[in-house]
Order: structure tokens, then C-alpha cells, then sequence
């Protein structure tokens, strides 16, 4: 089965920047929901949080910016 990933940026970060955050992420693995999801949360210092939600056929990512 091929995995499928959702990338949600909602941040105004370019796209390649918005990657790096996310490769950070699945490099740390599927560390929550007992080993099915990659961590529900992960905060980052510069400001930006990365949210995982996990769909019947496919992950998702959503990157945020913390208002200051």
C-alpha cells in the first residue's frame, strides 16, 4: 500500500522551506496514536507548529505560525 501525505501550509513560508519542517517530522516516525500517526503536535522555536491528523487513506500535515 502506498502511503499518501497531505502537506496544509498555512503559513505564507515558501513551499521548500514548509518541507524541510515536514522532513523533520517523518524522521522522528509515527510517534503517537500508538505507532499509526506522526506526533500529533511539534513546536517549533521560530515560531512555526506542525499539527499531524491521520485520515482513513492518508496523513496530513498542517504547518502553522504561532501569533506572537
Amino acid at each position: 500500500m502506498k502511503e499518501k501525505l497531505i502537506i496544509e501550509n498555512r503559513t505564507d513560508l515558501p513551499m521548500e522551506v514548509v518541507l524541510e519542517y515536514v522532513g523533520k517530522v517523518l524522521r522522528k516516525g509515527r510517534i503517537s496514536n500508538d505507532g499509526k500517526q506522526y506526533c500529533y503536535g511539534v513546536t517549533f522555536s521560530d515560531g512555526i507548529d506542525v499539527f499531524s491528523d491521520l485520515n482513513k487513506k492518508s496523513d496530513r500535515l498542517i504547518i502553522t505560525r504561532r501569533k506572537p
